[in-house]
């Protein structure tokens, strides 16, 4: 008796880690999405640089947001709604920027170089929901990798708040990427 107990305790308990893991993985891929549809505007040229940026600043705040509700463990319903509010208010902001008649040059150099520095971010989201999908990060490490994300999202949106991403700017971006990547790598394995 005791035995199947034990053998329906563990059972459970593994059944219920997977459940906890994937709490947060409809946020995180969400973030990847609102990512994603920032980088589509920026290559058709719906998007400035400087539009771009103020985005990454909402999207910064969200990261953080995630973090700050993750590092306690599964997120409660109130926290998930309170992040879903949030990225819907910032999808909102996407729509209205790339339609609202500004345009940018993709193929300028400041453009481009806030391109490489999206599509990491989506890079990055995809990594740590992939993580989290597999068991191999839990919440907790995911809210720290957030909030690394969050951090670099506010150098992008500093680096392009004045419609302009130079080279110098973007080198210090790709540091702070190349960390969060170490981060996400070592949070993993």
């Amino acid at each position: 008796m005791k035995t199947k107990i034990l053998l329906s305790v563990l059972v459970a308990a593994a059944f219920a880690a997977p459940a906890f893991a994937q709490t947060s993985t409809t946020e995180v891929q969400r973030d990847q999405n609102q990512q994603q549809r920032i980088e589509n505007g920026l290559q058709s040229g719906q998007l400035s640089t400087g539009e771009a940026a103020q985005l990454e600043h909402g999207e910064a705040h969200i990261d953080k947001m995630e973090a700050n509700d993750m590092k306690n463990g599964p997120l409660t319903s109130a926290e998930k709604q309170q992040i879903q509010s949030a990225q819907n208010r910032e999808s909102n902001k996407i729509y209205q920027d790339k339609h609202n008649g500004v345009t940018g040059n993709p193929n300028s150099a400041s453009s481009q170089r806030m391109q490489a520095d999206v599509q990491r971010n989506i890079n990055q989201q995809a990594r740590i929901g992939q993580g989290l999908r597999s068991g191999a990060l839990n919440n907790r490490q995911a809210g720290s990798l957030e909030r690394g994300q969050a951090h670099v999202a506010n150098r992008e949106a500093n680096a392009g708040a004045f419609g302009h991403v130079g080279a110098g700017a973007q080198q210090g971006i790709q540091n702070a990427e190349n960390r969060q990547s170490g981060r996400i790598y070592s949070q993993k394995h």
